[in-house]
């Protein structure tokens, strides 16, 4: 469908070679390109929680940003180099609760035990009260022991961390915090959303091994990158953003497509930065009208 769209378009987020995926890459180029039209980053995520849904289990979403790159500027997305980063995401109240002073700020420097008493503070919580979710992986044990040993809710997920980590600035999610180390490009669309909803999100490269961290320093990244602490709008700068989203599987994010007979119920979110204005979408399909475009011939052929 971007070839319909009058846009100079970026792919700078994409899931093609991650997941060995036949997907759009890294740089495509979508849109018209015509002369003159604005310029566009794109990120994308064709569907966040794929092992989920193979399994079929929740928390599977399709998940898609674009952001308007002014003139001059190369690009107002990040692309994060290493496979994996270390994340946390928090609400609106927490974030609020920092910049005006009344609590120390959270960062990913601190043990883990100190950011869910600020987090508690914060929304005036106790510690047991606290519900945090994180990716079911051994690489976040530490988190996860830490959540248990301090009393908290844990809420341990098998894979799509977009809309788990989304989930904290939503007001009826009932989630507070998301911890741990996932995807860097998740992280990324995260961070368009959270421009949306007056989130945080913080994350910072996690090398697996000597090997990649060898790696990145090879490819341009400096040992001061490695440290770094990126923020949302580190991560997505301006405020002429995009994110949208729709449900595959429920997530605490949206309801699942549901199928009945020959009709496709779909919701999805769609989120602008610059009016904070979130709109939620109920979308009826009939399936036996519904057309898709097809790039190779051009033209829309039916299901």
């Amino acid at each position: 469908m971007f070839d319909l769209v009058d846009i100079r378009g970026e792919v700078v987020i994409g899931e093609g070679i991650k997941d060995n995926a036949p997907g759009i890459f890294l740089g495509d180029k979508l849109g018209t390109w015509a002369h003159g039209a604005p310029r566009f980053d794109i990120a994308l995520d064709p569907i966040d929680g794929t092992s989920n849904i193979a399994k079929g289990l929740p928390n599977s979403i399709s998940v898609m940003s674009a952001a308007y790159v002014p003139e001059g500027d190369s690009h107002c997305m990040v692309n994060i180099p290493s496979f994996y980063v270390e994340k946390i995401a928090y609400g609106p109240q927490i974030a609020h609760e920092i910049r005006r002073g009344r609590v120390p700020a959270i960062s990913l420097e601190d043990k883990f035990e100190q950011t869910l008493v600020i987090a508690a503070t914060a929304l005036r919580k106790r510690i047991s009260e606290l519900v945090i979710v994180a990716l079911d992986r051994p690489r976040n044990q530490q988190y996860i022991d830490t959540i248990r040993k301090e009393g908290a809710s844990l809420r341990m997920i098998a894979d799509g961390d977009i809309a788990a980590a989304v989930a904290p600035s939503l007001p009826d999610s009932g989630v507070d915090l998301y911890i741990g180390i996932g995807g860097a490009p998740e992280g990324i669309l995260t961070a368009s959303a959270l421009k949306a909803l007056g989130g945080e999100i913080q994350l910072r490269m996690w090398p697996r091994d000597d090997a990649e961290r060898e790696e990145l320093l090879r490819g341009g990244v400096s040992e001061d990158d490695l440290r770094r602490t990126w923020f949302t709008d580190d991560l997505v700068a301006g405020d002429s953003s995009i994110f949208c989203a729709t449900g595959i599987s429920d997530s605490a994010l949206l309801p699942g497509v549901k199928l009945v007979g020959n009709t496709a119920i779909t919701h999805s979110i769609l989120m602008r930065a610059r009016s904070k204005t979130v709109r939620y979408i109920r979308a009826v399909h009939n399936l036996t009208a519904k057309t898709i475009h097809v790039r190779s011939s051009a033209e829309d052929r039916r299901l």
